[in-house]
């Protein structure tokens, strides 16, 4: 199927409704089968008509492949940008865009409660490389603005809703402090999700995805993503996508891309669900604090309010009884399953400082020993609660 045929095909999307866009976004019917979906094209190489004669620009699958270029196109179609870019994991598409966009005595200016993979891979593999590293709480603009070397800043690093803290950071306000400084703004949307919220159309130069989380939604693949809408910019990140080669490959692509027809729904039972766990932990004596965007009382529930459509299926807590007391209700859940990762249609428990978070023990980034996160799945809200009651019940 010809990239023209996809193009007149979905010209009629422009200012289309995101359900539509997930549905029907990046991919045409096929001109020969009818097929709707698109499908597993599981090729290492293509035909090519004559030396350099490529057939809609498809010559070797770690350059492009068609059902990467489908879910490459839908995920650029729901952030609203330009240009997407899939990779085998979140963490490829993070490594591959430090090369595209840092060299050696730059600097990058950090969350200071980033995801500990994340930081793991700036401070004990870039920094290895020659690239320096600062953290700043991501809900105050003044201290990025203060971490930021002039000169040497290349990047400002925004994750909001924050992992595991839920920080929430003003994507405007940060894309203005970076672009002041000559730095770009990136921002980490998984939490969030391309449904919740839209950093491009806040100021952010690039978008990056975990897409094995929301995005794929069903916990049954790993990838990653980048989004751009800046076209000199996707060309420096296509270049480093096919010459490093981390890639997601045509399954992979396949399964994210069934996931996202399904996003704006599932987004919706997750936030629903995680608004009732709150309330449930808010009014349990056995938790000190619950942390979640959607509380008044939440530091950054007003800019939260203002560039996100909700808040998400995200929770964290603090107990009474410290990290012993932690430990205990992690492994005393039944429908919530202890568990790293995030975002699928079944919730998940984790204690960051053992799992999610080792990587950050000892550092400026160390997560408190009482806090569990939970990811607050679609299933029927009161055997949720339920199984929270029971295991916060056993352990108090």
């Amino acid at each position: 199927m010809s990239d023209n045929h996809t193009q007149a095909h979905t010209d009629h999307l422009d200012g289309a409704g995101f359900e539509t866009r997930a549905i029907h976004a990046g991919y045409a019917p096929d001109p020969t089968t009818g097929a709707v979906i698109p499908p597993i094209y599981a090729t290492s190489t293509y035909a090519q008509d004559g030396v350099g004669g490529l057939r809609n620009g498809y010559e070797y699958s770690r350059s492009a492949n068609p059902t990467r270029t489908a879910l490459e196109s839908t995920l650029a179609a729901l952030e609203g940008g330009a240009h997407g870019f899939a990779f085998a994991s979140g963490l490829a598409a993070e490594d591959t865009l430090l090369r595209a966009l840092c060299r050696p005595g730059d600097h990058v200016v950090l969350p200071n409660d980033a995801y500990g993979g994340t930081f793991r891979l700036f401070d004990k593999v870039a920094t290895n490389w020659g690239l320096a590293h600062s953290p700043a709480p991501v809900n105050d603009p003044d201290a990025v603005r203060a971490a930021i070397r002039p000169g040497e800043t290349k990047l400002v690093w925004l994750e909001t809703p924050t992992n595991p803290l839920l920080s929430i950071g003003d994507i405007e306000a940060l894309a203005a402090v970076a672009h002041d400084a000559g730095a770009r703004l990136v921002v980490d949307n998984t939490f969030a999700s391309s449904y919740l919220q839209q950093p491009l159309a806040l100021g952010a130069d690039v978008v990056v995805h975990s897409t094995t989380k929301y995005a794929g939604g069903h916990s049954d693949v790993v990838g990653g993503a980048l989004v751009v809408d800046d076209d000199e910019l996707a060309e420096t990140i296509g270049f480093h996508q096919n010459s490093i080669g981390g890639v997601a490959g045509p399954f992979d692509s396949w399964l994210v891309l069934r996931g996202l027809k399904t996003l704006a729904l599932r987004m919706e039972r997750h936030s629903d669900n995680a608004e009732r766990v709150v309330e449930f932990l808010a009014g349990h004596p056995a938790v000190a604090q619950v942390i979640y965007p959607g509380l008044a009382e939440h530091p950054g529930h007003e800019v939260a309010s203002r560039q996100m459509r909700r808040y998400g299926g995200m929770v964290s807590f603090r107990v009474r009884g410290g990290e012993e007391q932690a430990l205990a209700i992690c492994a005393a859940t039944k429908v919530f399953t202890l568990g790293e990762s995030l975002g699928g249609v079944e919730s998940l428990i984790e204690h960051p400082g053992r799992m999610t978070h080792a990587s950050v023990a000892g550092t400026d980034l160390e997560v408190p020993a009482d806090l569990v996160r939970l990811s607050v799945g679609i299933e029927t809200p009161e055997d949720l609660l339920a199984d929270l009651e029971r295991a916060l019940g056993a352990t108090s």
